[in-house]
């Protein structure tokens, strides 16, 4: 089954309606009957033996007695009555909760026992300047830094090329939300005042990049992406920001996320794929994705949840960079899932992505739940040495496409939709099946690269039944926009959408909650086992594994994979967001690598070997 993230936040959805959090229940039924009744909305909610039946039904408990009843109707009174005073205290949603979320492996592998340093990054002798600038639209970092620290082209020519750029396709792609120009401007004329008096910083000074709208910039909104948030600001830069400023990267634009980083649709519209602009980009990095394989900012700064990197990624035909978890400080950053929420570059290579992650990756003393990681880019080994497992699951044949017999009688109208659920889902296998040829091609190349490949499956673990972790907390961090009613605001009002999604989580009991850690630590014992027998892992972008390693917290890099031709299943005529591979004809797909806690140098320059030798991430979209 091809997983994503709309369908992982049906999952919850579901789980959430049949595991309901008991005494929350009750508070809801009991606060509506107060305010029904007129009563005194400053006192605890008064609570009757048939609301806790009617609680008990949906939480899956009980039935209780009389006696029992009797005994937890003061205990339940007293705990509703508690989240009045803590609602009061309007928590922004910069403040964490008590607990700390640390994936926990049993020691550290040797080749990470190193000095802690910065990788060494050396300018390439075989870049030259064109004679028009806008030819280094695609340039990689590594290129455009190699122009720049020999002066033979200037940040403030770089950085008006691109800004132009995001001008004139903004209006096709949809993915600029801020321009940061006057800001940009002056960062570079001020990197090519330094450069020129030998004060270099590095591979990234000079080097225009985006941001996606959910860091904080001072002086600038930072939106969210989400109606009702279109003035907000902060007094602070994000982390992220203040460290890539410090390396003299020059700040363009602030890009587009899905609302409160839920796909591609935002408060302004929806942003667009580059190689089929009748697609969204995917989400929720969506303009970040889009306006990196567009040529219009270097490289740019995505975050990933659930999907978030991946996803517009693969559909954008970037190459994306998703950290361990802790990698990368997230102070002054949105907070969806304090637990699950990762930082990470979206660039044209994996060197990049390497390149931009030596910067900013490292505790802050503000994010607690950042780790000190060993990071030197390229690590000192040869990658041929390097044991390479790949998913078994993911590359084997799927199984054929079934319908179900039609029952004995249907309606002409439920006879319509099945045909319709079938055709779709049809549809959709075909697709998996013809993408299915460039992950097997995948494997043919490594094997063609002097790599023995090592059949893996990832631990059998209910994954999906997690997911709720995820709403729940995200639930908590917008608890003020269900409570006020403004969650009407946001664009998207669907089932599977954030404001139904934050309406359900409130049903889920802290028990499960709590059990669900208890399984989620054992995923991540059992996946990171997986990377005693094996240092870096192929695997579909999409699939089960997305959502293993989103949960444990393992690093991944998705790299452009080759692009469909011709003969490829033509798109659905609209594209609702909930699969990433309905390109068609002409459009990229992606695999992804997986690397044990804390890898992520091995794992970028095992993804840059990948590159180097099969040239996917150089060809670009015609936007023209």
């Amino acid at each position: 089954m091809t997983l994503n993230r709309r369908g992982f936040l049906a999952v919850c959805s579901s789980a959430g309606i049949t595991s309901a959090l008991f005494p929350g229940v009750l508070y809801t039924l009991a606060a509506q009957a107060q305010e029904a009744s007129g009563t005194d909305q400053s006192k605890p909610p008064k609570i009757t033996p048939e609301m806790i039946d009617a609680a008990a039904v949906l939480a899956g408990v009980g039935p209780f007695t009389d006696a029992q009843k009797k005994m937890m109707m003061d205990g339940l009174v007293d705990e509703n009555g508690s989240y009045k005073a803590i609602r009061k205290l309007k928590i922004p949603n910069s403040v964490p909760p008590a607990y700390v979320f640390h994936p926990q492996v049993q020691g550290t592998p040797k080749h990470l026992v190193q000095e802690l340093g910065r990788g060494g990054w050396s300018p390439r002798s075989d870049v030259s300047a064109p004679s028009r600038i806008e030819d280094l639209a695609f340039s990689t970092v590594s290129e455009l830094a190699s122009l720049l620290r020999t002066r033979k082209i200037t940040s403030l020519a770089l950085t008006q090329m691109y800004i132009a750029r995001l001008k004139r396709y903004d209006s096709k792609l949809h993915f600029v939300i801020t321009l940061t120009e006057e800001r940009a401007l002056a960062q570079a004329k001020a990197a090519d005042a330094e450069i020129a008096a030998g004060k270099y910083r590095g591979p990234l000074h000079g080097i225009p990049w985006g941001a996606k709208d959910l860091l904080a910039v001072k002086g600038y909104p930072t939106t969210w992406g989400a109606g009702g948030f279109e003035h907000q600001s902060f007094d602070e830069d994000a982390t992220v920001v203040k460290r890539l400023d410090e390396a003299g990267a020059v700040l363009v634009a602030k890009f587009t996320l899905g609302a409160l980083a839920m796909g591609d649709k935002w408060f302004g519209g929806r942003t667009r794929n580059p190689w089929n602009p009748e697609q969204g980009s995917s989400g929720s990095s969506a303009g970040s994705a889009s306006a990196v394989a567009a040529g219009c900012v270097a490289f740019a700064i995505g975050s990933e949840t659930l999907g978030s990197i991946s996803s517009p990624c693969t559909r954008c035909g970037a190459t994306g960079l998703r950290p361990s978890f802790g990698a990368v400080p997230r102070t002054g950053a949105m907070a969806l899932s304090w637990t699950m929420d990762k930082l990470g570059p979206i660039a044209r290579s994996a060197e990049d992505c390497a390149l931009i992650l030596d910067i900013i990756h490292g505790p802050d003393g503000h994010d607690t739940s950042a780790a000190e990681m060993y990071f030197r880019y390229p690590p000192q080994e040869n990658l041929r040495s390097l044991r390479v497992g790949y998913i078994k699951h993911d590359f084997d044949e799927p199984e054929p496409f079934k319908t179900e017999p039609p029952p004995k009688s249907e309606t002409a109208e439920e006879k319509k939709e099945r045909e319709k659920r079938e055709a779709e889902g049809k549809a959709a296998y075909e697709r998996r099946m013809y993408d299915r040829r460039y992950d097997r091609a995948a494997l043919d190349k490594l094997r063609g690269m002097g790599i023995e490949l090592i059949p893996v499956e990832l631990p059998k673990l209910p994954y999906g039944a997690m997911v709720p972790l995820l709403t729940a907390e995200a639930a908590a961090a917008f608890d003020d926009l269900t409570l006020s009613g403004r969650d009407r605001l946001l664009t998207e009002q669907g089932i599977e959408d954030w404001p139904n999604a934050f309406r359900t989580a409130r049903f889920y009991p802290a028990v499960e909650y709590i059990q669900a850690n208890r399984a989620r630590t054992l995923a991540v014992q059992q996946v990171s086992a997986l990377f005693e027998k094996v240092d870096i892992i192929v695997a579909s972008s999409g699939g089960m594994q997305l959502l293993a390693t989103n949960l444990t917290g393992h690093p991944a890099a998705i790299v452009p994979n080759g692009i469909r031709g011709d003969d490829a299943p033509r798109p659905p005529k609209v594209d609702t967001g909930d699969e990433d591979n309905i390109g068609g004809p002409g459009t990229p797909v992606s695999i992804t690598f997986l690397a044990g806690l804390y890898d992520d140098a091995r794992l970028a320059a095992f993804a840059q070997a990948y590159q180097d030798a099969t040239g996917f991430n150089k060809v670009h979209p015609k936007l023209d």
